[in-house]
């Protein structure tokens, strides 16, 4: 039985949330409609016209890419332009297109993180800090009996997410009056009769940004017509988010065989060395993928001996030469990891939620350069 393309979204909106976008990422949808059923979701990190054949030629309902296809406004949708034809072509045979980008660079177990698990990275810092995230406590009152199934349920969603710790929640009983009356139809109870409840009050923390997903978690659970529940903001310190990572070798290595290491990790065939002195041991190291020169001065500032990232300018490489810091560019097709690690995530989900829908990764080989 297939399911609704919104209600997939929704849990990976949980995962990655939007709101952790950098300002003007044109994240979310970008091609048709998530109301709709789906059947077969396609992960990619570009969305090029041969990634939509492919897509086409395995039935696919819905494309999450982490590259936005439409990160410049359209100026004209005529179908003699190979980009043009692409979108007419996804909405031909009712495809949707939903992003994820820099939310997935930003997030907690995101791709930065990945990129530092494959290179045996230890994480101690983001690069540079961009997200502070209150925390929420929900407070709500249902029938003792109901209980349990709430509190999995919220838990479920992803409330009680606290440091190192999940599931935690705290929950007092005591008894809950209410009378009936009107147009009510009460799930205890009788008009006009005022009902004494043995209930119990369950209280759980979430980060600001699950908001959402967590309240349409409690109002499904919750068997009331009318819950009661209070929302609190909290006195913890909020969630500290940030783009790109530091982090330490297990110990000091030449930057030249930590290039080696990168081609092999990655499956290289080359990459762009900035520096002046290859044979230099290395053992802090900041990562960013995707476009990250504009943040080496970061990388110098947390002491960092190399830094990854890709796209570099020639002249801003001069600058990093001058200002003392080394830099690999292995290029931006790296954040290609994104596909098996997210297909890793769907796959766990499916078995969590027992939906029935069939993930694919995309096959084709979007890396517009060649190493001769």
């Amino acid at each position: 039985m297939s399911m609704l393309a919104s209600d997939f979204i929704r849990r990976l909106d949980q995962y990655f949330p939007p709101g952790l976008a950098e300002a003007d990422d044109p994240v979310g949808l970008h091609v048709g409609t998530l109301d709709k059923e789906i059947a077969k979701v396609m992960m990619t990190l570009d969305v090029r016209p041969e990634v939509v054949a492919e897509a086409i030629r395995e039935g696919v309902d819905l494309i999450v890419a982490k590259h936005p296809p439409i990160f410049r406004p359209l100026k004209r949708l005529t179908l003699n332009d190979p980009q043009n034809k692409m979108y007419s072509e996804l909405i031909k045979h009712d495809i949707a297109v939903y992003a994820v980008h820099t939310n997935m660079d930003i997030v907690e177990n995101g791709l930065n993180d990945w990129f530092c698990e494959v290179l045996d990275i230890e994480v101690t810092d983001f690069l540079q800090a961009t997200h502070e995230i209150p925390y929420l406590k929900l407070v709500v009152y249902a029938p003792t009996d109901y209980g349990e199934s709430i509190r999995l349920a919220l838990e479920k969603a992803g409330a009680g997410q606290q440091g190192d710790y999940r599931g935690c929640s705290f929950s007092t009983v005591g008894e809950g009056r209410f009378t009936p009356v009107g147009d009510a139809k009460p799930f205890l109870g009788n008009l006009q009769q005022q009902e004494v409840v043995d209930e119990t009050k369950i209280e759980v923390m979430f980060l600001e940004t699950q908001r959402d997903h967590i309240m349409k978690a409690l109002l499904a659970a919750h068997p009331y017509e009318e819950p009661a529940y209070d929302l609190i903001y909290l006195a913890n310190p909020p969630k500290q988010f940030g783009l790109g990572r530091v982090g330490e070798l297990n110990e000091a290595i030449t930057l030249a065989d930590f290039v080696q290491k990168i081609k092999e990790v990655f499956q290289l065939d080359g990459l762009r060395l900035i520096a002046d002195t290859p044979d230099k041991l290395v053992k802090r190291v900041a990562i960013c993928g995707g476009s990250g020169e504009k943040f080496f001065r970061d990388a110098l500032k947390k002491n960092a001996d190399v830094y990854i990232t890709g796209d570099v300018y020639y002249h801003t490489a001069h600058d990093m030469i001058a200002e003392g810091i080394s830099v690999i560019d292995p290029g931006h097709h790296i954040e290609v990891l994104c596909q098996t690690r997210c297909l890793a995530l769907f796959e766990q989900w499916k078995q969590e939620y027992n939906w029935d829908l069939t993930f694919i990764e995309a096959t084709q080989d979007t890396n517009p350069f060649r190493f001769y």
